[in-house]
């Protein structure tokens, strides 16, 4: 099977998981469990928004056509009132922001632009009818769709369902990621190991960006390097709805998740792309369910797991959309290597995000750097040197 490149093999894995995914399940959970959480239903305002006009500065509710000039105070209104009369010719109303406009005013000149004496408030220029004014309906129309089924709610769609009268949503059923770790040289986290082994890092540093992708994580026994076991964990990670398994997946003589996979009746969408850390990696899909074989080094198993099994996930859960965030900055010095594939390697972001710095490490196992960067740069395949202040992508860690 020939590899593919970073855009073939994404491509490959959104088109086929969207073509293919089947019908999520539906929960209603109430406001305070919804954030992170992707509706499966559409929203739409209960009542106009707002439902009548109001001020969005404090200061004087007026006739525009009448300044600049000096009027009379006749009141006030604050946000939570109504003002019971009018604004008629020669007067104007204190108001406050969000307040509702009184009748007769079409316009509100800010505090700041206005000097009051006693009863009256002298105004030195002109408005314009309609200013700093939000008008009835103008965020949202009673019945206006404003959250599609599909979408991840974040804390502002959360604050837009409490704003339309919604105590509970539907969402769909977060998916649920089963992840193996393989290898006879893995101990758990809490044993001491021997000098030839390691402990598993990688089914927790897994189950961790699998719950921030908006899944639910099991965690299995670690899968050792003999058909049998590998086989009976294998099954058992297929009933969840993605199958994510670390290390075993390249050309090793005990190198066995292909061979289990395929023992399985697995159809295999490729086995490799041409990317570092990751270029082993599998993709497929077997009794119905994908699975991702995802290379055993720390970094590898988690920058696969951001560029590919991460928009599977997505998908699986009910996100209409999946987009990998990979924004601009510029290199703080020179950068150079070998070009041919892309590469994705750990880095300091500056503050503000502008500027990004490669970080010293010992390979794709050294999870000490790992912790140090906050992103990964993205040096492109068809390009070998970046001079210092080129700007060069970076995927958000």
């Amino acid at each position: 099977m020939a590899p593919l490149t970073f855009e073939e093999a994404r491509e490959r894995v959104v088109s086929t998981v969207r073509a293919s995914r089947a019908a999520c399940a539906v929960e209603e959970v109430p406001l305070e469990s919804a954030a992170g959480r992707v509706l499966a239903e559409n929203v739409a305002a209960d009542r106009d928004v707002p439902a009548l006009p109001r001020s969005v500065r404090d200061g004087y509710a007026v006739r525009a056509a009448e300044l600049p000039g000096e009027l009379r105070v006749t009141g006030e209104v604050r946000a939570g009132e109504r003002f019971a009369g009018e604004v008629g010719p020669g007067e104007a109303v204190e108001i406050m922001t969000g307040a509702p406009m009184p009748a007769g005013a079409d316009a509100v000149v800010m505090v700041e632009h206005t000097l009051r004496a006693g009863g009256r408030v002298r105004i030195g220029r002109t408005a314009e009818p309609g200013q700093f004014i939000n008008r009835r309906g103008c965020e949202a129309a009673a019945g206006e769709v404003v959250l599609r089924a599909g979408a991840r709610l974040d804390y502002s769609g959360v604050a837009a369902l409490a704003a339309f009268g919604r105590e509970s949503v539907r969402v769909f059923r977060k998916p649920v990621a089963a992840i193996v770790a393989t290898g006879d040289e893995i101990v758990e986290a809490g044993r001491t190991p021997e000098e030839f082994q390691i402990r598993n890092s990688n089914s927790y540093s897994l189950a961790a960006q699998a719950a921030r992708a908006g899944g639910a994580p099991l965690v299995l026994p670690v899968a050792r390097d003999n058909g049998e076991d590998a086989r009976r964990i294998v099954e058992r990670g297929l009933s969840a709805d993605l199958l994510l398994l670390s290390g075993g997946v390249s050309a090793g003589k005990y190198d066995i998740v292909e061979r289990t996979l395929a023992g399985l009746g697995a159809e295999f969408y490729f086995d490799r792309v041409l990317i570092q850390p990751g270029q082993p990696l599998v993709f497929g899909r077997a009794r119905g369910k994908f699975f991702f074989g995802l290379p055993g080094n720390p970094a590898s198993t988690m920058v696969t797991f951001e560029l590919f099994a991460r928009a599977a996930l997505e998908l699986l859960g009910g996100q209409e959309e999946t987009v990998l965030h990979m924004p601009y900055a510029r290199l703080t010095g020179a950068f150079r290597h070998r070009a041919g594939i892309a590469r994705f390697l750990p880095a300091r972001l500056g503050a503000g995000g502008a500027e990004v710095t490669p970080l010293t490490w010992s390979g794709s196992g050294d999870i000490p750097a790992l912790t140090r960067a906050n992103a990964y740069l993205a040096a492109e395949a068809g390009r070998a040197e970046y001079a210092g202040g080129d700007l060069i992508r970076v995927l958000l860690k």
